[in-house]
């Protein structure tokens, strides 16, 4: 594998294009992303917003186009191979091992940086409960930042859905990423339970100082905390800018009340 580099964009992705048989799914999509920024990606349902996700971490793989994380291309990586480079995410319908617990579901997101050979797992060496000693200090320090530190023990099927979704992205931050893709990650959330998140995603992004790219249908999160906006419609990029050019650009008004905005009207 070829090395990251440091000074590249931590995400560049080229005229992205994919096709599922005669459907153009998501078409000629760019968007490079810098260190420590926070990104929002929006648009209408069905607009390919996951599908974007997909492809960036190796889930899917385009039909056209090039995407690079850290200046090395990923197009024929395997999602295990994109995270090692720095990419991490969480996905729309949470997907924790339920029957696991609160720190085992934190710490199996750091398994790629655990040291230990299969045989010295199966042989309990002292390499082995080094690792995993240091993967559980660092596990419980994601959980104390998530407020989730007095239910490590517990099963992930017994938090409330709040605190799921919490889990979900410690354990995405377990991996030691450069950049966090957070898709949807206040969904099902009350009023409360998302301004706290905004506090939190904020936090994430100064306290590990990585770059943040998150997908979310509550604007007011997006426009709160996003330092630049992309719009996806149909597959295609309507929008990108500011949050202010971005909700008073008439192209991205008409997606989403789904009729013409005339300039004069706005």
């Amino acid at each position: 594998m070829v090395a990251p580099n440091p000074d590249s964009a931590v995400l560049d992705a080229k005229n992205v294009t994919i096709r599922f048989g005669g459907l153009t799914a998501v078409s000629d999509f760019n968007l490079s992303i810098q260190p420590h920024e926070l990104i929002g990606l929006i648009g209408p349902n069905g607009a390919g917003k996951t599908t974007v996700f997909n492809l960036l971490t190796g889930v899917y793989r385009p039909t056209e186009g090039t995407i690079a994380v850290s200046g090395v291309p990923t197009t024929q990586f395997k999602p295990y191979q994109i995270t090692a480079l720095g990419l991490a995410r969480t996905f729309q319908n949470i997907r924790l091992f339920k029957e696991l617990t609160v720190l085992e579901n934190t710490k199996i997101g750091g398994h790629i940086h655990y040291t230990y050979s299969a045989t010295s797992a199966i042989l309990h060496t002292n390499r082995f409960h080094a690792a995993e000693d240091a993967a559980e200090e660092e596990a419980m320090k994601l959980l104390q930042i998530f407020k989730l530190e007095k239910r490590a023990r517990d099963y992930a099927k017994n938090l409330p859905y709040g605190d799921q979704r919490r889990l979900e992205i410690a354990r995405a931050l377990a991996a030691k990423p450069k950049l966090l893709l957070l898709d949807e990650p206040a969904a099902g959330l009350n009023d409360s339970e998302t301004r706290d998140l905004m506090r939190t995603i904020h936090d994430i992004r100064d306290r590990f100082g990585i770059a943040i790219l998150l997908i979310e249908h509550h604007m007011e999160l997006v426009m709160g905390i996003c330092e630049r906006i992309l719009v996806l419609n149909f597959g295609k990029t309507i929008a990108h800018g500011t949050p202010d050019e971005v909700q008073n650009n008439p192209a991205v008004i008409e997606a989403y009340l789904g009729e013409p905005v005339e300039l004069a009207d706005l």
